[in-house]
């Protein structure tokens, strides 16, 4: 698989990760079996959330890896923290005591890398920072990150920081492809030339952040997943033709769409099923044509001018 430099960082990860929000409520040896089938498919960085499961998923990916036959250095483990009951916290208390709380749970002595989950309508940057920097020198983070976070709120943490914020999860995928929708419709009086966020993967690939897609294969508000969906039956079709052509699966082309776009995107799969997974990675070296790519983004329901 594919590696990345993630961010300015020294870190080599993997093109796909793991995401484990659903990893709450599965036994420990279902458990480990998602693991283990995700590093032998060349996955070695793995999303959490303090949130994820109120903390039951960082508990259960530490039970299931500490069997599993593979060295600390050799994986990267994300977190992120922010988001509370009813409101979102940036609080430098929180911060540090979120982190704290993922280092126990996840049986780990530090985080690679902490990212804040949803934007903070009352971020002081300073306050963050002071966090950041104490969690750094005791050796608790690497590196740090951000969540659905626009250019403008990157660049007025940013301006606080010394060091560099090397990700930022943002949604993207065939049914959640308005990042690249207004680039292409710029000055144009339509839907799609909507610019909703500020040119934020532009911005990502000029700051040198790397952008981490979630959810990749949703539709809407949490609707559901768009593989196999009645409702897009042209875009289904159109996925099926090429994984036939490639030998993988339509997951796996709808992947290999978000791979293709040359901002080097993270893209985190959620999915605790082994065989998805197995499904998923096979397709990760696959680089779609131009065409390919532009005909899956036509398929979604997109138009060129």
């Amino acid at each position: 698989m594919k590696l990345l430099q993630i961010g300015t960082s020294n870190i080599m990860a993997s093109q796909l990760a793991l995401g484990c929000m659903r990893m709450a409520g599965l036994s420990k040896e279902r458990a480990k079996e998602v693991i283990e089938t995700s590093l032998e498919s060349g996955i070695n960085f793995f999303d959490h959330a303090d949130i994820y499961g109120d903390g039951e998923s960082e508990a259960i990916f530490s039970k299931a890896i500490k069997e599993i036959d593979v060295k600390r250095e050799d994986i990267f483990i994300q977190s992120k923290c922010g988001i509370r009951k009813s409101f979102y916290d940036f609080s430098k208390e929180h911060i540090i005591q979120s982190a704290e709380g993922s280092l126990t749970r996840l049986g780990t002595d530090y985080l690679d890398v902490l990212a804040l989950h949803r934007p903070d309508a009352l971020m002081e940057p300073e306050e963050v920072s002071e966090a950041f920097y104490q969690l750094k020198k005791a050796g608790k983070v690497r590196y740090f990150g951000v969540s659905n976070f626009a250019p403008t709120t990157v660049e007025l943490l940013q301006q606080s920081m010394s060091d560099k914020l090397i990700v930022n999860q943002l949604q993207f995928g065939l049914q959640h492809a308005g990042m690249v929708s207004s680039q292409m419709n710029v000055n144009m009086e339509n839907e799609l030339g909507i610019n909703r966020d500020g040119a934020v993967l532009d911005y990502m690939r000029l700051k040198k952040m790397t952008v981490q897609a979630w959810s990749p294969y949703q539709f809407g508000y949490f609707d559901g997943v768009f593989i196999d969906h009645p409702n897009f039956k042209e875009l289904n079709e159109c996925l099926n033709n090429f994984a036939e052509s490639y030998g993988v699966t339509s997951t796996g082309i709808a992947t290999a769409w978000i791979s293709r776009h040359p901002a080097n995107i993270q893209t985190i799969i959620g999915s605790m099923n082994p065989s998805r997974i197995r499904d998923i990675t096979q397709a990760s070296d696959i680089r779609l044509t131009r065409k390919e790519w532009y005909e899956l983004y036509q398929a979604s329901g997109f138009t060129l001018l």
